[in-house]
């Protein structure tokens, strides 16, 4: 598949995480921001393919389940951490 060359602005944060991810799986970068890009649109896909919603809906349900993730993940650590 041919490859596009693109600028994007990212948070630092994000783009940190990005290069830790790459960095431990020895890839590149641009290999795991191609990888995280296709598992979120197809995560859009399916809730689609699921739902009668639209795009927009879709996305933003897509968004919520994400940072709930996100929540319970940091709420682990830190509950392990405190051990």
């Amino acid at each position: 598949m041919a490859k596009v060359k693109t600028t994007l602005s990212l948070d630092e944060r994000l783009m940190r995480q990005i290069r830790v991810r790459a960095a431990r799986t020895g890839r590149r970068d641009s290999d795991v921001m191609e990888e995280v890009l296709r598992e979120g649109l197809g995560a859009l896909d399916r809730i689609r393919a699921k739902t009668q919603l639209n795009d927009d809906e879709a996305l933003a349900l897509a968004s919520s389940v994400v940072h709930e993730v996100r929540k319970e993940r940091v709420a682990r650590k830190r509950s392990s951490g405190d051990r």
